[in-house]
């Protein structure tokens, strides 16, 4: 897998955590350590995102 792909798999994810962090939010039902675990993952997958972001900046230069 390219680090292109790559990225486009992990901004994918970091979305969907996103719309699940939405949803749980608007849910009265929801569970606020769900949120905060969801709400890390988003995190950690950001981090990543960054870190190979900048990886590949540095590979084209």
């Amino acid at each position: 897998m390219s680090m292109t792909s790559h990225l486009q798999e992990l901004r994918k994810k970091h979305q969907t955590l996103s719309d699940r962090v939405e949803e749980a939010q608007r849910s009265p039902a929801s569970d606020g350590l769900e949120v905060k675990a969801l709400k890390k993952q988003k995190l950690q997958i950001k981090q990543q995102i960054e870190r190979l972001s900048e990886a590949e900046i540095r590979t084209l230069h």
